[in-house]
């Protein structure tokens, strides 16, 4: 499989990832009620052996326990994979040890020595400012604890300060993760996508499939709105759904052609942007298996531009 370069010199990837945002979270996932640790093993398992070992987390994300998961299900298989984690600057996090000692956490609850790529999951500076959080971050790449930095969240300007800051200690700026896919697109006016692609910096695009509404499952003439919080989300309602049904016809009729499901297209769609990885959730060892379908084969210049449109 085609490997990616995270930034500048950083480690090579899978050109998509996994997503873990709903392995352990209770609150907008609903883990525990409708897929459990059973679901998310067999997740684990189907995307190894599609070739996907590229995993993002935080540790926040179930409060710690997507880590904790992870970390279990490598040992269990024996399967060294890339794991890409967030710290989160909270309040009371304003010193460069704060860092330190969350690094220290994730490894252990991964269970590993070094942290493929460790993001810092928004910006946040009132307490502690960008240039020690930089600094400590730079620090844990001597260590060797980290290979290397990511930012999430983080705008075109705030970009531009953490790849200054990182620069000055000789480490690159690898990642910015933001919310990208065929219905949320604002990175490419905002200015983020192209100082992305300036200091070679790449997107990682979390929500690919805007929280389900790129698979297919949800429409105008079948409206079934999933359980939690996006629930309440108007994007979801049949006015919401009327709105999108010209980029969900163009998904399924580009996935009627190469025999693909609409998520896979619209992952596929991501990847041909270039320098972008789609991390897609999975929550169950059939949708992890249906996000490895978007890799092995490619849009063509006219239909990635006619998707663009259609939007």
């Amino acid at each position: 499989m085609q490997k990616i370069q995270l930034g500048q010199n950083g480690p090579t990837v899978n050109p998509l990832g996994i997503g873990t945002w709903a392995w352990g979270d209770k609150l907008f996932w609903a883990y525990g009620q409708d897929y459990g640790v059973d679901d998310v093993r067999q997740a684990f398992k189907a995307a190894i052996d599609a070739g996907v070992t590229f995993f993002d987390t935080a540790e926040v994300y179930g409060l710690g326990k997507s880590e904790s998961l992870l970390g279990k299900f490598m040992q269990e298989l024996g399967q060294p994979v890339d794991i890409a984690t967030k710290y989160g600057p909270v309040p009371w996090r304003f010193t460069g040890s704060a860092v330190s000692d969350a690094i220290t956490a994730s490894l252990q609850r991964l269970q590993i020595e070094q942290i493929t790529l460790y993001q810092v999951h928004w910006s946040f500076t009132f307490f502690m400012s960008q240039e020690t959080l930089m600094n400590a971050l730079a620090d844990e790449v001597k260590r060797g604890r980290i290979a290397s930095v990511g930012v999430s969240n983080y705008s075109a300007q705030q970009m531009r300060e953490a790849h200054q800051l990182l620069a000055a200690r000789g480490v690159p700026l690898a990642v910015n993760q933001v919310q990208y896919s065929l219905l949320h697109r604002n990175i490419e006016t905002n200015g983020i996508l192209a100082a992305a692609r300036e200091l070679d910096v790449t997107i990682l695009a979390y929500s690919p499939l805007a929280q389900g509404l790129l698979t297919g499952k949800y429409s105008a003439e079948n409206v079934n709105k999933p359980g939690g919080a996006r629930n309440f989300d108007p994007r979801f309602s049949k006015s919401g759904l009327e709105k999108i049904a010209p980029v969900l016809n163009l998904l399924r009729q580009f996935g009627e052609k190469y025999d693909k499901t609409p998520a896979q297209v619209a992952l596929n769609w991501l990847i041909a942007q270039g320098n972008v990885i789609p991390i897609p959730g999975a929550k169950n060892a059939q949708q992890a298996a249906q996000n490895a379908g978007a890799l092995g084969w490619s849009l063509t210049d006219a239909e990635v531009a006619e998707l663009a449109i259609g939007d």
